[in-house]
């Protein structure tokens, strides 16, 4: 969900109750660090940006990032870098004398509302969140939202004291959490690496939106989950109003009587027509934005117009009908955060763009597979604007039995069902994301027999699933080939040509099937 414009909305309270108003909590926040997960820090003696990473923190700590994870443990050993008695079972070894940080911050708010909800976008390792001393909640997963409802701690017309614990590495976590999984990865950075935001709102509250493109009739399918707050019924008119991005004329509306009972939450859906709507395309990404109200709360969803899908009998991919040929390389972000130079990089919006914009589109790249950890959602909303087709990969590898059976990683499945639930939920109205990448190089079965098949359902305009080194999970999903010719060549094979990447290499157990291929690892071209 992208909520556009909000804090113009501060000026309008108390006159626009009906209004939601969102408080952006980023910036210079305080930060310390601990070895006990308790008690509450009562001193704070850096500071550090959010969104960011804790590396960036003033002045600095000391082996912020140092931790040996399992998979580069085993890397180790099988190269006789380390003895067979270092292998771990849990997530690694960490080298550093803390096991969390904690962060701080104070903000005012002004009069009562019916609702009042925390956002943390992503944070890694794990959150806890305690409001004016009250513990509000803990929210694992690294790499989707944590949203509390902080209606009954929060301070009105107060000043309030927020504190936010994570974990300083992936050892703090279950087994059963997704931290990520790398080979290759030395170093994990810990830190709120995304936007951090307060809505407050009146009743009934709008908890999601999902808007789902249909070009065949020129109409998009919008889908908000409500809930009432409060303790009596309330009947209130549900208001869907259309307009394009850059404009304010109205293109398309839906106007309907809803009900919700006393703490009753439900979900609506319904149909909006956009006469001769302008498709999302990467040479001309128009996009919409849906305002949707209950009378007590608002929320501005963008989207673009655009349907992607693969089809297996012409190995194609096909973009708002058309035959489409994406073109371009790997994101690997969390790599990134291990470089020391990495600093603030990734959230200076002008050189995002430079990155993911100016330098490929000199060289007529319309596609990246973000892999090896998700990025921050400006981002995503970046590549919306600039016509950006991504494959957006969870943060899963555990190779193909690469150190024998008994070192596989193997995930519980019921943990991965709540994660990708929460994962699609915050990336299901970016236009810019055409393919949900269940994982990078993994074999599991579980992936295409139980996950996948538990959330498909859950995206209303039904983007394709890649599922690496499993087989297919649908009939039409595409599969991924990492040929690595280049490499092959390095080491006296034949010598590389373009023609090569015609026929899959095989290394994928789905390449064979016949089911379309994307050819995004060939290379050391990495981002």
């Amino acid at each position: 969900m992208r909520i556009i414009g909000a804090l113009a909305l501060l000026a309008c309270l108390p006159l626009c109750a009906a209004e939601r108003t969102t408080i952006s909590l980023n910036g210079e926040w305080q930060i310390t660090d601990s070895k006990a997960p308790t008690p509450l820090p009562t001193k704070f003696d850096h500071t550090t940006p959010v969104p960011g990473l804790a590396h960036s923190s003033t002045p600095a700590f000391p082996d912020v990032d140092q931790f040996d994870s399992r998979q580069v443990i085993q890397n180790r050993v099988s190269k006789g870098m380390l003895p067979k008695s270092a292998l771990v079972r849990n997530a690694g070894v960490s080298h550093q004398a803390r096991d969390y940080f904690w962060y701080h911050r104070s903000f005012d708010v002004g009069a009562k509302r019916a609702v009042a909800t925390l956002r943390i976008n992503k944070a890694q390792f794990g959150a806890a969140v305690w409001l004016n001393g009250v513990k509000v909640g803990d929210h694992l997963p690294c790499f989707s939202a944590a949203i509390f409802d902080v209606t009954s701690q929060l301070k009105w017309n107060a000043t309030n004291e927020l504190v936010v614990r994570i974990g300083a590495h992936p050892g703090v976590l279950p087994e059963t959490v997704s931290a990520g999984t790398d080979f290759e990865k030395n170093r994990w950075t810990p830190g709120i690496y995304d936007s951090v935001s307060l809505a407050l709102s009146d009743n009934p509250a709008i908890e999601t939106v999902q808007v789902a493109p249909k070009i065949a009739d020129s109409s998009i399918v919008v889908q908000v989950k409500l809930r009432n707050a409060g303790a009596a019924a309330v009947k209130f008119p549900l208001v869907h109003r259309v307009h394009a991005w850059k404009g304010s004329a109205n293109v398309g509306e839906v106007r309907v009587q809803a009900e919700l009972g006393p703490g009753e939450e439900k979900t609506f859906t319904h149909t909006v027509k956009i006469p001769d709507a302008k498709l999302w395309w990467p040479e001309d990404p128009q996009l919409y934005v849906v305002e949707s109200s209950t009378g007590g709360d608002s929320v501005s969803t963008r989207f673009g117009m655009r349907e992607i899908r693969f089809d297996t009998p012409t190995k194609r991919a096909y973009l708002n009908g058309r035959v489409y040929f994406l073109r371009g390389s790997n994101v690997t972000l969390h790599r990134f955060f291990e470089d020391p130079k990495s600093g603030t990089l990734p959230w200076n919006e002008a050189w995002v763009r430079k990155l993911l914009v100016d330098i490929p589109k000199q060289m007529r790249w319309n596609a990246f597979r973000f892999c090896i950890g998700p990025v921050p959602d400006q981002w995503l909303d970046i590549a919306d604007e600039a016509g950006l087709l991504i494959q957006n990969e969870y943060f899963v590898w555990t190779g193909h039995g690469w150190h024998g059976d008994e070192d596989q990683v193997h995930f519980d499945a019921n943990e991965m069902i709540s994660e990708y639930k929460e994962w699609m939920r915050d990336n299901w109205n970016h236009p810019s994301v055409a393919i949900w990448d269940a994982n990078n190089e993994t074999w599991d079965p579980m992936f295409g027999e139980q996950i996948i098949p538990a959330v498909r359902a859950l995206d209303l305009s039904n983007r394709p699933w890649e599922n690496s080194y499993n087989a297919p999970a649908g009939p039409d999903d595409p599969v991924e080939d990492h040929p690595y010719e280049f490499y092959d060549m390095a080491q006296g094979g034949a010598e590389f040509s373009m023609t090569t990447f015609e026929h899959p290499g095989g290394k994928a157990p789905g390449a064979p099937t016949g089911h379309a291929l994307i050819l995004n690892e060939y290379g050391w071209t990495w981002i």
